[in-house]
């Protein structure tokens, strides 16, 4: 058996504003066959099942209302230019087995810039519980009989929001790992989501209208006009709209921690995020390792990068495109073009607008179905705000390493409780729809960011034969480029 290398950095990489890492081997993949393909993926169904959430169940419902389903062609660019990110912050972290957040914070001005810079995002992205507050509409409905209203349902809805927000933070306390737990019960919603979607359209939904999503996801170009042949849209709609189109920002962040988490590539020499309950104590490495560019070790790398394709393309894209079109075809078909969704009922109006076609019957597996979608959505939403700031705090602390006896579990449950009180707060300030499309738009911005600094990364710390080729460079660029411009629409929109 060959001996692990001494821990040295290579001589062709460096380490940036961060220690060195430590050398040694890329564990070996599992064989591939059918039975390891369905063990190794799962990150994306965690993805999938945050991205499934607000985006397609409130903005993309309320777009395609306002605007028709023309606009899909928007989705169609977001999930590919997110898949192309993903597998990009995914190769940095088989390489070194860390998230891309230390990455990004191995670059100057150093770690504690980019941890408060990243950190604060992904707080005002994922903070808000406008999830829950929609979640809870949904609820209510389903206990009153009808759509809630402010004046006499406000304090109903406001209760149920508070009781999902503190149930999703219920969740993340037990199990074994963090991550094992989201991914089971991700598999599990994801899988009740697009099947109850896909028998429903199929039921339901005139082919017509299909062929109308389908030639709206490949139609490029159109944006509505009103007088003078001018753009008339609301651009901080669409902004959110691009955003939640996949995950956007510090969801595609997050991804890299679960991949760690779940042991990928060098993520299996550095340890993961314990649970609370059922967990036991886990000694987290601040920094990651890195492997020597041996024939062998070349060969697992390139077993480990078709694990990560496979769930990026067959879970990720295809569950992005589904989760997005099909809401996105009901609505059209169940509600009044032009209508505004707005109030505590915007997460209840697909299953009133299908109960007017289909009759009660499917009134209440359409609240639940949503109620699925947004609780799962909450939930990853919350995980990755606390994960992310952990990792960054965990990074860029030696105080916060040493604190209780190094057990990263303090931090991440402090963390979340926390977030716990900050939600229950926000609940009472505004709308929980305008929540979510404020977070989706700093998402907008997080994705941006993301695009043009995990390029740098790529190329200046994995070894040249590992970094990506350069049409995948240019797919970051142009990701980078495209949240860019909404997110400049979006600014433009608000201070007109």
């Amino acid at each position: 058996m060959r001996k692990t290398l001494k821990s040295e950095a290579p001589p062709t990489v460096s380490a940036g504003e961060l220690p060195a890492w430590e050398v040694t081997d890329l564990p070996p993949p599992p064989a591939w066959d059918v039975l390891n393909i369905l063990r190794v993926i799962g990150p994306g169904a965690i993805l999938l099942g945050t991205s499934v959430g607000g985006g397609e169940w409130l903005v993309g419902p309320t777009t395609v209302v306002k605007y028709g389903l023309t606009l899909l062609w928007v989705t169609t660019v977001a999930v590919i230019l997110q898949t192309l990110l993903n597998l990009e912050l995914i190769r940095y972290t088989i390489y070194t087995g860390e998230p891309i957040m230390t990455g990004l914070m191995r670059t100057k001005p150093g770690p504690t810039f980019w941890g408060w810079a990243y950190s604060l995002l992904t707080w005002f992205q994922c903070g808000w519980p406008a999830l829950a507050g929609t979640a809870a509409g949904t609820l209510a409905a389903g206990f009153l009989g009808r759509l809630p209203n402010q004046a006499q349902d406000g304090t109903l809805v406001l209760w149920l929001s508070a009781v999902i927000f503190l149930s999703c933070a219920a969740v993340l306390v037990f199990g074994g790992k963090v991550e094992r737990t989201l991914e089971y019960l991700n598999w599990f919603m994801v899988a009740w989501i697009l099947i109850f979607l896909v028998v429903v359209v199929a039921l339901f939904v005139p082919s017509g209208s299909l062929l109308g999503a389908v030639r709206g996801l490949v139609s490029f170009g159109y944006l509505p006009t009103g007088e003078g042949g001018t753009p008339k849209i609301d651009w901080f709609l669409l902004a959110a709209f691009a955003s939640s189109s996949g995950a956007g920002g510090a969801a595609n962040a997050a991804l890299t921690n679960w991949f760690r988490d779940k042991g990928f590539g060098m993520g299996a020499k550095v340890g993961y995020i314990p649970s609370l309950v059922g967990g036991r104590e886990m000694k987290l490495s601040h920094t990651g390792k890195v492997f020597p560019l041996t024939p062998e070790n070349l060969k697992h790398w390139k077993h480990w990068w078709r694990f990560a394709k496979v769930d990026q393309y067959g879970v990720f894209l295809v569950g992005a495109f589904l989760g997005m079109m099909l809401p996105a075809v009901l609505a059209v078909e169940c509600l009044p073009h032009g209508k505004e969704l707005r109030g505590l009922a915007v997460a209840a109006e697909i299953a009133q607008g299908l109960s007017r076609i289909s009759g009660h019957s499917l009134w209440l597996l359409t609240l639940l179905c949503g109620f699925w979608i947004l609780f799962s959505s909450q939930l990853g939403n919350m995980d990755i705000l606390v994960r992310t700031v952990t990792d960054n705090l965990w990074t860029g602390s030696r105080r916060v390493r040493q604190w209780r006896g190094g057990d990263i579990r303090r931090v991440y449950y402090t963390l979340l409780g926390m977030n716990v009180v900050w939600g229950i707060a926000a609940l009472q300030v505004t709308q929980p729809i305008f929540l979510f499309q404020l977070g989706a738009n700093v998402a907008a911005l997080t994705t941006a960011m993301l695009s043009f600094h995990t390029l740098y990364v790529n190329r200046r710390f994995l070894p040249e034969p590992l970094r990506p080729s350069m049409w995948r460079q240019a797919g970051l660029v142009l990701c980078g480029v495209f949240y860019s411009t909404f997110v400049l629409l979006s600014v433009r929109h608000l201070l007109s």
